[in-house]
């Protein structure tokens, strides 16, 4: 495998973990801030009051978002394979 490959293995990766993981990490943030903003006007000091609009808010993402976000996971496995064969061959 020559350093090219590598990269553009490592890239597709790191895109793919990305095109994945974001929705459910900006879903999560945006809760929690507007949790941290809500527990702020209120006073409301408990630290487990974040977590179930969190949960909430990932699996409702989950289930909108699920069906694609596999697709992706699965073009990218699909290319991995297809390509790994071609790298093994050097």
């Amino acid at each position: 495998m020559t350093e090219n490959q590598i990269l553009y293995m490592a890239k597709e990766a790191i895109g793919t973990a990305i095109l994945v993981g974001g929705p459910l990490l900006a879903a999560s943030l945006m809760v929690g801030l507007l949790v941290s903003i809500f527990q702020a006007m209120t006073q409301i000091q408990e630290q487990t009051l974040s977590f179930i609009p969190k949960v909430l808010s990932i699996a409702l993402i989950l289930l909108l978002l699920g069906p694609w976000m596999l697709n992706i996971m699965t073009a990218y496995t699909t290319n991995l394979l297809t390509e790994l064969v071609n790298f093994a061959r050097y």
